[in-house]
């Protein structure tokens, strides 16, 4: 609170000499004296010109210092093969913009102290130059040129084929919660069809598909094994949705309609991240970057990353969905003799 005091105290004294500076000029308007009026304005110009670099210095310091102070919120620790990639790409493109944006913010302010307005100059008049043009034209479009072919590898790996062993985990975003669901021993995940979504089975798992059959479902955690591919295949229920693991460097929407798909590599369990920060009480977050809605704020998800002996541990000891609801089960293996016995009578009849 006392530092915001100070920094509005500050902003109103500079607007007040602000006030004062242009009062004086319209006071020689008033007078009619052009020698004064001239005098009031090559004294203004030169009072802007200093507070423009008072300003360049100030707010340079104050952006380095919110940098700094920011880091560590704003760089958060890796925990991904894929986000190295994505780090490397971020930082190059960051470092490239922020040399440029230094060196015109310090022309822009040299130049206005320099160059500021006196009654016994005029401007020199330089119309056109090529190379001056074709120079700043060609720089930067062979420096986005590069930017741009280092984002296309970056993203082609990223969202490359995942391998053949990757761990599959299904992700459903729906209005206001994240569903789970995980194949069986087959390594398959069943059917899932909109049409079947109802109170029970909010996925809308085809039960009489085999390969469903064994499938688990909203786990309470989502688990994954360090050092091996994890492959998430996204959807959406109703709106747009956005699957967001900053540790991880991961983000994908999940579209209605549109299956979406991520894949990674975990490098440190949750353990090691913990002791890593220091802080015991580390959890790895999914969470929700779409403001989708009034709940958006509820959609949060923890992931665990085990060694891949816990995982499968971990994985051995959740049951498919059919033996904690055997009723879903019963209905569909109802509904498919019912079926059955129909298509009998019509090819009878």
């Amino acid at each position: 609170m006392i530092t915001f005091a100070i920094g509005l105290s500050i902003l109103l004294l500079l607007v007040i000499l602000f006030l004062l500076f242009r009062i004086g000029t319209l006071t020689s308007i008033f007078r009619g004296s052009s020698e004064r009026a001239a005098g009031t304005t090559h004294v203004s110009n030169r009072v802007n010109g200093t507070l423009l670099l008072l300003f360049l210095v100030l707010g340079g310091a104050a952006f380095a210092w919110s940098f700094a102070d920011a880091w560590d919120e704003m760089n958060l620790p890796l925990g991904s093969l894929h986000g190295e990639w994505t780090d490397n790409l971020f930082w190059t493109t960051m470092i490239i913009i922020g040399i440029v944006f230094v060196i015109t913010q310090v022309l822009l302010f040299l130049y206005s102290y320099k160059y500021q307005h006196k009654d016994d100059k005029r401007a020199y008049y330089y119309p056109h130059n090529n190379k001056l043009e074709i120079v700043w034209t060609m720089i930067p479009a062979v420096v986005m040129a590069v930017l741009v072919f280092g984002g296309w590898q970056t993203w082609t790996k990223i969202t490359s084929a995942a391998p053949e062993d990757a761990v599959v985990v299904e992700i459903v975003g729906k209005q206001f919660n994240w569903l789970v669901r995980y194949p069986g021993a087959d390594g398959k995940l069943g059917v899932a069809k909109t049409t079947l979504i109802d109170a029970t089975n909010e996925i809308g798992v085809d039960f009489s598909d085999p390969n469903a059959q064994d499938d688990i479902i909203n786990p309470l955690q989502i688990h994954v094994p360090k050092g091996k591919p994890v492959l998430l295949k996204i959807r959406s229920r109703d709106v747009i949705h956005s699957v967001f693991m900053p540790h991880f460097r991961l983000k994908m929407d999940a579209v209605p309609g549109m299956p979406t798909k991520f894949w990674f590599v975990p490098t440190k369990t949750t353990n090691e991240m913990a002791n890593e920060t220091g802080n015991p009480d580390f959890k790895y977050e999914l969470a929700c970057t779409e403001i989708c809605g009034r709940g958006h704020f509820a959609m949060r998800f923890v992931i665990v990353v085990d060694e891949p002996e816990e995982y499968e541990a971990w994985l051995a000891s959740q049951k498919p969905f059919v033996e904690q609801n055997p009723q879903v089960l019963a209905k569909f293996q109802k509904e498919s003799a019912t079926e059955f016995v129909a298509e009998a009578k019509a090819e009878v009849e």
